[in-house]
Formats: structure tokens, sequence, C-alpha cells
């Protein structure tokens, strides 16, 4: 340990990633000393329309620059790297992370012209770091991704484990099983924190290893000979890539790849030695037309349904180089993700009606621990307070449930709200605050220049429509020169309605001779009475209420 502890407890501040699966950071702080694991952004929800994504509030961080030491990054999948291109603009601190993950954040800095400017150091497994008064040691794990990473979290007031997300795969793909030993090793210096992946913690039993999915794929190749195979998974799963490629080659095919997000981690992982491809395996996917199907296979994106992924676009015919044709076979290799259901049983039924035959069952597993791994990791570690991470708020609920059942005592589980300041110390662990966290919203360009305030218009406008009324009037006398003319988008069909239209435009008139009786000169007052005058008529009549924009020019 670098100083001893002199009494002060140990911040665990979280930013993000509870309450939802994404946005994952968090703050660890002693003293003058700050420490954030993990930088992950989320996909917006239905009603954020237009948004791109999502990243975490990070004034806590600004307000504190100076104490910050670094980003500790457990593995690199979205949820966990994917606002650091934006958050490094304003905390520029330098990253520690495994080879493959800093493989991939280099891409994003790339992309946003910031490798010049990020400190970025490549970390082993069992390697330890010192930034302020942490240290901070790397422990090899399992997950859907390689070179996942648990953290232990050495500080004056005691040592934290987080696990990242992992699973525990004792024939994985790629690499070794997860560190086990190194656990229990910790374990027995004795464990002040807990914080464990609670994704699958409502699940019981065991994770299947990755390596069962190879075997499915196997026999799916067999069984269908004779057919292009077409598989979508997510980018970021490179073990199951790997599967992919290997029964590709068992059964003599050639392997094309396609959307942006997959050839990135492919071409990424490929070059550090993570993915290993035979020779002339991949083609482009423009020399797909040049093979035979029985010899084809297409690694794809899409496989929650987004609606410009690549499967998606297959689906609907509006793809460039891919079109679907009876007889295809087309793998899900994956599970949808809560709330993308409905968008992948669309794409399910748009392939089947190609005459497609659409294969989802089995031929996905997990990268996430359920409920026997996570008690396999109390029970090494033994921590003296339990700290769910990761997930939705029954995910953190059923956590708690498998780790009282373990013994550990209901007082020392907390199940913490983003913003919540856990202090902790060997004598007690309380919540003793709260500070500023939320979601900044990403649209274009612009990052955190759409807030809830046009959030919300956006979602009149969708929902109602809009009204705009012009008009113009003398600038000194205030009389109506010409209008008022009334247009309308999204709000009813003008051409049926013309007699609506007429009594509005009745409406606004008469609005507009209340004013000048009353001798009011003031045109926002003017543009008040219209809207309101206006908006009551319409929902008198239609019970709709569309934006109303009041458009007054001087002549």
């Amino acid at each position: 340990m670098k100083k001893k502890n002199n009494g002060t407890s140990l911040k665990i501040i979280p930013l993000g990633g509870l309450e939802q699966i994404g946005l994952n950071m968090t703050a660890f702080e002693y003293e003058d000393s700050i420490v954030v694991v993990d930088c992950g952004l989320s996909f917006p929800e239905d009603d954020m329309l237009g948004i791109d994504l999502v990243i975490p509030d990070v004034t806590y961080l600004k307000d504190n620059i100076q104490k910050v030491k670094g980003f500790v990054i457990t593995h690199g999948h979205e949820d966990h790297i994917g606002a650091l291109p934006y958050i490094l603009k304003e905390i520029n601190v330098p990253i520690y992370a495994t080879k493959l993950t800093i493989g991939l954040i280099d891409n994003k800095l790339k992309e946003h012209n910031l490798l010049k400017t990020t400190k970025r150091k490549v970390i082993k497994h069992g390697q330890s770091i010192n930034l302020g008064a942490f240290r901070i040691e790397f422990i090899k794990t399992n997950h859907s991704i390689q070179d996942a990473s648990a953290l232990a979290i050495y500080s004056p007031a005691g040592i934290v484990v987080h696990t990242g997300d992992f699973k525990v795969d004792y024939t994985p793909v790629f690499g070794d099983a997860i560190d086990l030993q190194r656990f229990a090793e910790i374990g027995k210096k004795g464990v002040l924190a807990l914080m464990c992946d609670s994704t699958n913690a409502e699940r019981p039993g065991f994770t299947m290893s990755e390596r069962t999915v190879g075997r499915t794929f196997d026999n799916i190749f067999s069984e269908h000979k004779n057919t292009r195979i077409i598989i979508a998974t997510f980018a970021s799963n490179v073990d199951r890539v790997q599967q992919i490629i290997n029964s590709a080659y068992k059964f003599g095919r050639k392997v094309a790849v396609e959307g942006r997000s997959m050839v990135n981690v492919i071409t990424t992982a490929s070059e550090l030695g993570y993915l290993k491809i035979p020779d002339k395996t991949l083609v482009e996917i423009d020399q797909i037309k040049n093979y035979p199907d029985e010899q084809m296979t297409l690694i794809t994106t899409g496989s929650q349904g987004e609606s410009m992924a690549a499967l998606s676009r297959m689906a609907a015919s509006i793809h460039k180089k891919v079109s679907i044709k009876p007889g295809d076979t087309i793998i899900f290799s994956s599970n949808p993700i809560p709330g993308n259901e409905k968008a992948v049983s669309k794409v399910i039924n748009e392939l089947g009606m190609k005459g497609a035959d659409v294969i989802f069952q089995d031929a996905h597993v997990s990268g996430h621990a359920c409920q026997e791994e996570i008690k396999l990791i109390y029970s090494l570690v033994k921590p003296k307070y339990a700290i769910p991470a990761h997930g939705e708020y029954r995910h953190l609920k059923a956590q708690a449930k498998v780790v009282e059942q373990l013994g550990i005592d209901k007082d020392n589980i907390f199940i913490l709200s983003s913003g919540d300041v856990l202090e902790v110390s060997d004598d007690k662990a309380e919540v003793t605050g709260k500070v500023h966290t939320g979601s900044i919203l990403v649209d274009g360009l612009g990052v955190g220049d759409v807030g809830n305030i046009v959030l919300r218009d956006r979602q009149h406008l969708a929902e109602d429509g809009i009204i705009i009324v012009v008009l113009t009037l003398e600038r000194r006398s205030n009389q109506l020169l010409a209008g008022p003319d009334i247009v309308s988008r999204g709000f009813v069909y003008v051409r049926e309605s013309e007699d609506l239209m007429g009594e509005a435009r009745v409406v606004v008139e008469d609005a507009l001779d209340v004013c000048l009786d009353k001798r009011i000169s003031d045109w926002g007052r003017i543009k008040g009475v219209i809207k309101d005058s206006l908006g009551e008529f319409v929902w008198k009549r239609t019970k709709r209420r569309p934006m109303i924009l009041p458009i007054i020019m001087e002549a």
C-alpha cells in the first residue's frame, strides 16, 4: 500500500450504468485521487426522436478535474468504451486497458482525431498500475469479447473488486479461462466490497461455454450444405466470429463480412492476433457473386433488428450488394436485447416472406454470469459489502437475493442509483450524498445541444403536427395587410378539411380584431392571443393539440 489509511473512507460513485443497461461509469475517490472505471454509452429509447446515442453527464468529474488520474477500462464493448471520444474532449486523462480493448478504443479516437492528444497504456492481465492513492490490478476474466478484465482496486481504505462484465468459461474459444485462483488470493487478503455484474442474476445455473455454439454451427453447416448461410451476430463478439470462420473453413466455404462495425472489429482483432483466419477464406463483399451459394457464408450486423444495420437492409430489399433469395439459411446468433423483440421479429418475418429459412434457437450463449457463477465469485472474494452493478433495478435486486442466500448481512448489500455517493471503510458503509448525473444526448455532431425541451417539441410535432399562421401587419398602425394564411403539416389532410381551415382562419381574424380593438401593439402578446384562441378552437373541433406557430411580418 502506498500510504496507511488515516481514517478517510473510500467513496464509490456510480455516474451511470445502474437502473439501465449501458452508460457504465463509476468513480472511485480517495482524498485527492479519483479513478474512473469504464466510460460507456447507451442507445436511445424509443421516445428520443432523432437521437443517435446517449452519454453520461460528467459534471462531477469536470468539477474535480485536478483529482482525476485516469480511465481504467474493463473491456471493449460500446456500453463501456463508447462515450470516451466525447468525454475525453472535456476530461483529457490517460486510458489504461488491455490490448484488444485499447485497439478498439484507438479506432474511435482515430475517427474523432484524438489519437495524438490522448495518452493510452496497454496493461497485461496480472499487471498493476499506480494512480494517485490507488493501485489497480487487472485480472483475467471471460466475456463475449476477448481481453475482458476484472479490477482489484487497492486503496488505503481497503480493496474493492470490480468484476466488469464476466462469465466463467473453463473452455474459452481463445486464450485462457478466468483466473479464479487470483480472485481467491485477493479474497484471502480481505476484500472490503465486491461490485459484481448483475445482467443475468435472474437466471439460475451456469452460463454455457462459448464453445457449445461452435458445435451448433457445425451441425447447422452440415445440415445446410447446399444453401448460402448468412449469420447475424454482435460485431464485438470476436469468439463467435472465430467459430463461424472455423465452421465455414471446415465445410469448404468462403466468408464475407458486412456491416461497418463488424468490419472494424474483425480488422482490429485479426491485426492484434485475437482472430485467426485461414488463408483465402475471407472474400470481399463485392466478390460474393463469383461463388456458388453452397460455398458462401456471410457474417453480418443487425441481429437486433436495427433499422439501418446490414441484415435489416437485406430484409427490406434496400441493401446494395446482397439480396435475400429463397433457400438462404439465416441464423440469428444472439438474443434480442430487452426492448428490441419487436424489431427482431419484424426482420425475421420479412426474411421468411422472401423464402429464407431462419434459425434463431440455440445459436447463442450469453456473455454474462448466471446465479451459480455469481455465487462462485462471492465465495472466492468473500467481500464485507456487496454492491450489485451493471443492470436494471430488477437485475440488481435479483443479485441482492442471491447474495443474501450466501449469508452476507442484508445491511451490507447496497443497491445504488446513479449519482449516489457510497462511503466505505472497515467500520461502516453508508450513502452520504448525491452528485449530479444524467444523460447527455448526441444528435449528429451536436453533443448536449438537444435537451428535454427540444425532445418534447419533437414528440409534440410527431404526435400532433404543426399549424403555422402567417400574417402581415403594417409597422405603425398594426393594420392587417395580408393573410392570415394557415399552413399545416402532420395535423389534418388539408384538401379534405377545407371547412375546418376556413373556420380556423376566421378564428385568427377575430383574435386579431380583439387585439387591435384593445390597442395591443406588442407582437409577442398578439402571437399569444392567436395561439390561445386557435389552440382552443382546434382542441374543441378535433381533440388534438398541434404545435401552433404564428409568424408576423411587417410591411
